[in-house]
């Protein structure tokens, strides 16, 4: 018990420690730097052990001497990451919808991919949730109008003149269209990705985004979130994603009940029903 309240502090350090580490590495094991921190942890782990172990003194003085020139490249290099990080902290614009304009807004976006699909008319979409997308609107053109699958085959059409851009969906309207999103600089394992797959992953790695992509090549529909890109889906799994990113309540609720059917279903008891044979 002594040592319990003689040293507690060191016990509250080490927490703070450990937990501001793990949130650390949770913050940069998905991006580009994880590989580059990862280098740089290990070169002054080795360093400086070897400073220490040697005695070797113009070593370790240059390592202590290095820490604060380190934290600003580490700034600079980490950039990208740090901006994603504050945008989200700072961000307090919340995704308002009611449940109603929810239901209808995710069955017209439903419609409106399968519908480019189909025809094989490559589009680039990105939903705005919390993070405001102001920076990437400016890039392109203001629209504030309504959002319906007519509008959205005429301005992704191949001749169209915004085209080759994407389209910021806010709060259920059509916020801009033909603008530049940043484009991933992860390796990508698949080297068939093209431009509006890989600005689909930049944009959700930078912000809290949902970007979905139709290929003009193959018409197949693809969903980028937090960086993760699901390709390939089918009509069903594309309507079933967007219910579990904009819908969760109602889903949740509809299992349930799914689910609360079924055990009643299942507890009736065969003989306790009025039965007469033929």
């Amino acid at each position: 018990m002594q040592f319990l309240l003689e040293h507690w502090r060191d016990g509250v350090e080490i927490l703070i420690l450990w937990i501001g580490i793990y949130q650390l590495y949770r913050a940069f094991r998905a991006t580009r730097g994880a590989s580059i921190l990862v280098g740089i942890v290990m070169i002054l782990a080795i360093a400086t052990s070897l400073a220490f172990i040697f005695q070797l003194k113009v070593i370790a003085w240059i390592l202590t001497r290095s820490v604060i020139y380190g934290a600003f490249a580490l700034v600079i290099i980490f950039q990208p990451e740090l901006r994603s990080a504050l945008a989200k902290l700072g961000s307090s614009k919340l995704f308002s919808f009611s449940k109603n304009q929810r239901l209808e807004f995710t069955s017209i976006l439903a419609d409106a991919a399968i519908q480019l699909s189909k025809h094989r008319i490559g589009a680039l979409f990105a939903l705005e949730r919390e993070i405001n997308l102001r920076e990437h609107q400016d890039t392109g053109v203001n629209l504030d109008a309504e959002f319906s699958p007519e509008l959205a085959q005429s301005i992704f059409y191949p001749k169209a003149a915004l085209h080759d851009g994407g389209m910021i969906l806010s709060q259920g309207r059509v916020a801009a269209a033909g603008c530049v999103f940043p484009v991933s600089q992860r390796e990508m394992s698949d080297r068939t990705l093209g431009l509006r797959h890989r600005a689909a992953i930049g944009l959700t790695e930078e912000t809290d985004a949902v970007a979905i992509v139709v290929s003009e090549e193959t018409g197949h529909i693809s969903i980028a979130i937090n960086g993760e890109l699901r390709r390939n889906l089918s009509e069903s799994e594309f309507k079933e994603m967007l219910e579990d990113i904009f819908l969760p309540e109602e889903k949740k609720e509809e299992e349930n009940a799914k689910k609360t059917l079924d055990s009643e279903d299942n507890s009736l008891d065969p003989s306790d029903r009025d039965m007469v044979s033929d």
